[in-house]
């Protein structure tokens, strides 16, 4: 199976999180390139107050001991990091610590089982679904302690949900600084499905709402447009033959066919406090059957099940591919293609298309924060209070600022009103180096540390993150802009249910829960199932499809169908009764 991937864009993190260990898949995002739309809207100003930077802020969590250290941090997220970018070498000035960073070698590296075989552990760790296991095994260490005596801006970043990273009601340890960020608010999202902006141009703009429509406004344009580019048009593409078929095959079907936000292979009854596994839900067999259907028309791409994710990006770089069951981060690199050959109109809108009327599409519905992953001390740490002191200056304004934003007066400035802006030299070579943020290090290590959200300003009043509510309006090409004024919105998201129209759920997605190892290897063959049966439903005749549904539900009660639902029910509800 594949491992997650990173990449940090500009001011931006995007993280895959699928494939958290051999036995535990999440669905999370997947980091791809910044789109050239997105990379401008990442460098405007972030504040409207007449404010300035104070020294004391700039200086107000400087350690005391800058005697030089080395941690070593295994990131399960990572990618490789020398420590030798403007940002790091301001880090290790500001506070002594050097970073020696390690990461997965490929999609076989298993190193948190080889390391509790070995009991030889790196200083500081991100392990992702594989927490647990170090928990289990004694790994990591209470930081509890440390952050009463060493952690004020732990606590002042974490805020009111600084208790929701104790372990359990039965073990109130902090194993883990989380890495979801805090005060965060959905201003950009790629929907439940993509459209070609051409597309919707050549239906004056009309927003799909249902698979209907969406399907048709697809089907009358492949008749109008049988080749783009001197290429076969393709309807819809998704690629199923890795790990990818989580975010293309199972997680658009939750999000369409349940209005449910990402909870991994889960669906939850919000009014019963109930989990049913993803595939065996109501809803979900209307769903692939409408696949199945536009398959055998020839809308779906034929080789979906085989191609692999190369083909794919290349296919939506030639600018054929008309609509997308994915998530923006995971195809971005092909639209910054598509920009740079002068065909932005073959790039994509975000849409909230569900599977009829009566489901509401969940994109801007508020999530409370996934505690479960995070970066831990362990208990080969060679010095765990300066470990802390270290995390509390990555939590405190200079460091927030220093990641996301970089160096003052290299990367950004602030103007006569005190608005953190970016510099004109640095906006014009982000937009042209593809490898901005590995060179300068701005946003590339926002993730997997703590950090705050979108809504969160610091003292002067300028936002922490590059992706403020203005500097998104902002950042949206002639092209957006145009459908703004078609659909008479502000932004983007406004054609979107907003998530005044949801309750805030009381729990973490449960992707971040800990699962018991039986739990998790009932998940992995359930997965293992679904993935095949799925595909079989949808390459199948028509008329075979519910028998082919029919033998995969089967197949999944066999492996502890009904035993998963009812743990993961009871995981929710502790979830729940703790965070009472």
């Amino acid at each position: 199976m594949g491992r997650s991937f990173l990449y940090k864009g500009i001011g931006k993190t995007f993280v895959c999180k699928y494939f958290a260990c051999n036995r535990t898949v999440c669905s999370r995002i997947v980091s791809g390139l910044i789109t050239g739309s997105l990379l401008m809207g990442l460098y405007g100003c972030g504040a409207t107050e007449n404010t300035t930077v104070s020294d004391t802020q700039k200086q107000e969590s400087s350690q005391e001991d800058l005697e030089p250290v080395t941690f070593t941090f295994y990131n399960a997220d990572g990618m490789e990091d020398t420590w030798t970018d403007p940002v790091a070498q301001k880090i290790t000035e500001k506070t002594g610590v050097t970073l020696k960073i390690d990461y997965p070698a490929d999609a076989s590296d298993n190193r948190i089982a080889l390391m509790v075989a070995t009991g030889e552990y790196p200083d500081l760790v991100f392990a992702k679904g594989d927490a647990p296991t170090l928990i289990q095994n004694d790994a990591l260490i209470d930081m509890s302690d440390l952050i009463d005596e060493y952690g004020p801006n732990i606590k002042k970043l974490y805020g009111d949900e600084y208790e929701n990273l104790r372990y359990s009601s039965d073990d109130p340890s902090i194993y883990q600084l989380c890495s979801d960020k805090v005060q965060e608010e959905t201003l950009e999202t790629s929907g439940t499905a993509q459209l070609q902006w051409a597309v919707l141009q050549e239906n004056g703009y009309q927003i799909p709402y249902t698979l209907d429509e969406y399907t048709q406004m697809i089907r009358d344009y492949m008749v109008k447009y049988p080749t783009i580019n001197e290429k076969p048009t393709i309807g819809i593409s998704i690629a199923c033959s890795d790990w990818h078929w989580y975010t293309m095959l199972s997680n658009p079907s939750g999000f369409i066919a349940n209005g449910s936000p990402d909870n991994g292979q889960w669906i939850v009854d919000e009014d019963k406090e109930e989990v049913y596994y993803k595939h065996a839900a109501d809803g979900q067999k209307e769903y692939y059957e409408w696949l199945n259907e536009i398959y055998n028309e020839g809308i779906l791409d034929p080789e979906f099940a085989t191609q692999t994710h190369e083909d794919y990006i290349m296919k939506i770089a030639d600018g054929r591919v008309l609509g997308l069951l994915d998530k923006d981060w995971d195809y971005a690199n092909a639209e910054v293609s598509l920009r740079s050959e002068g065909q932005d109109e073959r790039t994509y809108a975000g849409l909230p298309v569900t599977i009829d009327e009566s489901v509401k599409c969940p994109s801007l519905k508020q999530r409370s924060l996934a505690v479960g992953w995070g970066i831990g001390i362990t208990k080969s740490c060679k010095d765990p209070v300066r470990a802390v002191k270290f995390l509390d200056w990555i939590c405190s304004d200079e460091g927030q600022i220093l990641l996301n934003w970089g160096i003052e007066g290299v990367n950004y400035y602030y103007d006569e009103n005190g608005k953190r802006c970016i510099t004109e030299e640095d906006l014009e070579v982000s937009k042209s180096d593809t490898n901005y943020s590995e060179r300068t290090g701005v946003g590339f290590r926002v993730y997997p540390f703590p950090s705050y959200g979108n809504e969160a300003v610091d003292s002067t009043g300028n936002s922490y993150s590059k992706s403020s509510r203005n500097v998104v309006k902002e950042s949206y090409d002639e092209m957006e802009k145009e459908a703004l004024k078609a659909w008479n919105a502000d932004m983007l998201i406004d054609i979107f249910p907003q998530k005044e129209e949801f309750e805030k759920e009381n729990y973490s997605p449960l992707w971040s829960l800990t699962l018991p190892d039986e739990l998790n290897q009932i998940l992995s063959n359930l997965n293992d199932i679904a993935w095949k049966g799925l595909i079989d439903c949808i390459v199948c005749k028509p008329e075979d499809f519910d028998a082919k549904w029919d033998e995969m539900q089967q197949k999944l009660k066999t492996v502890g169908l009904k035993k998963a639902d009812q743990e993961m029910t009871a995981l929710l509800r502790e979830e729940i009764s703790r965070r009472e």
